[in-house]
């Protein structure tokens, strides 16, 4: 499977609702990729998905340098999804307190982070299976 996120049927977006965790990928100055575990939230209706991280971490650092094609992918056996997309940094207060929520509504509340950050993915591309795990 190949689509815009707005293609995506009942099946895919009841996946991307699971607890599960994905693995983002940035790309470090050098053009190598960073691939880490992270938990996350997918908006439909905007077609954006939300990683809350220290502002300080590498993958805040990497989009905040300007490496803004970012990959999004989650697995649980042969079911997986992977959002492309362009990624923004949010420091703002208002920014971090929706991705906040949002966390805390598929995952559990974040613990206090006062240097926390949201990178926000514009999704412009998905790919994936989603059949039977």
């Amino acid at each position: 499977m190949s689509r815009a996120p707005q293609e995506l049927g009942p099946d895919a977006l009841s996946f991307l609702a699971e607890r599960q965790l994905a693995t983002l990928t940035t790309l470090r100055p050098d053009g190598s990729p960073h691939v880490v575990p992270v938990g996350f939230t997918y908006d439909p209706e905007a077609g954006t998905a939300r990683v809350i991280t220290s502002g300080m971490s590498a993958k805040a650092q990497h989009v905040r340098a300007g490496a803004v094609r970012v990959a999004l992918c989650q697995v649980d056996g042969r079911r997986w999804l992977t959002l492309e997309g362009t990624a923004t940094l949010r420091e703002d207060a208002g920014s971090v307190a929706e991705a906040e929520l949002r966390y805390a509504g598929r995952y559990r509340q974040p613990r206090e982070n006062p240097a926390r950050v949201v990178l926000e993915i514009s999704v412009d591309h998905v790919l994936g299976n989603i059949g039977t795990a």
